[in-house]
């Protein structure tokens, strides 16, 4: 209540601030142009020039007014097929978020961690917490595909690589999941990936698989059997109520459906190292030629880009200049 509360007073006293500027300057404009002096009307409209920054600001903060959107969020990053250069395209994809996330002055825990054959992951699991981090990383869900001259091919030809990124939200009190633990298959395993001498000795990873829906979530952060089952009961309800929000999202708009739907054939952003150096995303057309920029936390542009277009359903919003 109180983070909601503050949110609110944050959002109105930024607008007053907005009208109070921009009323102020128009005034001193209306003085300067009475007075006949040149200089005052000058500092007045560069004044204005430079409310467009808050009205952008402003604007952001509007895309960030979802339901969890405060809340922080959970991150999963899946290799795809591909063997050792999928999973090393999944490595970095995970280093790209921690980098944003550490940026953002976030906090990054690694739940789950599963290192690749040879390289890169398999899997892994982040809990990241911050003011609306999932509202921010809520659009980052889907394929990522990389276009690169493998480092791991003796022939140094080129390689297309997919990685997929999900995000939910982490889920507070005051949202009830219910779970009808006989759904649940619960497993326990060795745990693998980084963590000493304690880590592969004992059965203290958890896998919850959620039967009727499919849903698998695992975690292996503590040494705690009992730590690492509450953890990821604690994902499953986030996976679920993640999935109820898109379903309400489905069913507001026919298109949403099409958006939002996660699976390799529908890539959201691609990721070009060689023949040239791009990176595009595929559902707003945001660029940069500067992917190395990008692969290590850049993605601001990109978020704010796909969360205009998923709230206002087209191009990103513009932000008239002020003449």
């Amino acid at each position: 209540m109180m983070r909601e509360r503050q949110q609110l007073d944050d959002s109105i006293s930024g607008i007053k601030s907005l009208e109070q500027d921009l009323s102020d300057n128009i005034e001193l404009i209306e003085l300067g142009e009475m007075e006949d002096d040149k200089s005052v009307v000058a500092d007045a409209e560069e004044a204005l020039r430079g409310l467009k920054g808050k009205v952008n600001q402003l604007q952001l903060n509007s895309l960030l007014s979802g339901e969890a959107d405060a809340n922080d969020t959970y991150l999963e990053i899946n290799s795809g097929a591909g063997g050792t250069e999928s999973q090393d395209w999944a490595s970095m994809l995970l280093r790209m978020y921690r980098r944003w996330a550490e940026k953002r002055g976030f906090k990054v825990e690694v739940l789950e961690y599963h290192d690749g054959e040879e390289a890169g992951i398999k899997s892994a699991t982040l809990l990241i917490k911050g003011e609306n981090a999932y509202g921010w990383m809520k659009t980052e869900s889907g394929v990522h595909r990389l276009v690169r001259i493998s480092p791991y091919d003796s022939n140094a030809r080129r390689h297309t690589s997919f990685s997929s990124a999900w995000v939910y939200p982490v889920i507070d009190d005051s949202i009830e999941i219910d779970i009808n633990e006989s759904d649940c298959r619960i497993d326990t395993y060795r745990a693998s990936g980084a963590g000493g001498q304690h880590v592969n000795t004992t059965d203290s990873a958890v896998r919850i698989t959620h039967q009727p829906t499919g849903i698998v979530v695992q975690c292996q952060s503590e040494r705690s059997q009992h730590k690492n089952r509450a953890t990821a009961w604690s994902m499953l309800k986030a996976r679920l109520y993640e999935a109820e929000l898109k379903k309400r999202e489905e069913e507001a708009s026919a298109e949403a459906a099409s958006k939002t739907d996660i699976g390799w054939g529908h890539q959201i952003r691609s990721y070009v190292l060689q023949p040239y150096q791009l990176v595009k995303d595929l559902r707003t057309g945001v660029e940069s030629t500067s992917p190395g920029d990008v692969l290590d936390g850049d993605l601001d542009e990109f978020m704010e880009a796909a969360l205009a277009q998923r709230v206002f359903g087209g191009d990103p919003v513009e932000v008239a200049d002020i003449d």
